[in-house]
């Protein structure tokens, strides 16, 4: 348990109340000591829609893909919804090319993406589309319309709650191994 008191700004009426509190003992809050802040909510998944916008997916089920793609899968896909859900190979691959946090180099970008096939078949709707469309004769990857919406709400919500995002396999390993 960590408490602080600012020995500047609390009476001591106010620190003797922290840590009676921190006790679990119920003090009396001097009379002049003003309301603590509201505490915001933290986003949480549920707070997404469960209703269909499109061939069986939700806006849960998207975060719950999301949730469970290896990191490069994830910014790649994340990468695809900011541009509006469509967007050339060709942009896809320079832009990680150099990427300053997530590198992918342009050979190993299919291998990349194979994390979303395979989440989706495990967490996506049964025979539902492809949530990352791919045209190879195009040279071009898209997402439906109705999804990249959905995708944007799930990706505000992962960004809210990194806690609940699939880390890297190496990080995970070490960390277990403690």
């Amino acid at each position: 348990m960590r408490l602080t008191i600012d020995t500047e700004m609390d009476t001591y009426e106010q620190a003797i109340a922290a840590v009676q509190a921190a006790y679990g003992l119920r003090p009396v809050a001097p009379a002049d000591w003003p309301e603590a802040p509201a505490v915001d909510p933290r986003p949480d998944p549920q707070d997404l829609s469960s209703d269909d916008i499109g061939d069986g997916w939700s806006e849960q089920t998207l975060f719950q893909v999301i949730a469970s793609l290896m990191p490069g899968a994830r910014t790649v896909l994340r990468r695809i919804t900011d541009l509006g859900g469509t967007t050339s190979f060709d942009e896809v691959q320079q832009y990680f090319a150099n990427h300053p946090t997530t590198p992918i180099p342009a050979a190993k970008l299919g291998g990349t993406l194979t994390s979303i096939k395979a989440v989706q078949r495990r967490i996506g709707p049964t025979d539902a589309s492809r949530l990352l469309q791919r045209n190879d004769r195009a040279r071009l990857y898209h997402i439906d319309r109705p999804l990249v919406e959905g995708l944007r709400r799930a990706f505000a919500i992962a960004d809210a709650r990194p806690d609940l995002m699939r880390g890297e396999p190496t990080a995970r390993l070490a960390s277990d191994r403690k």
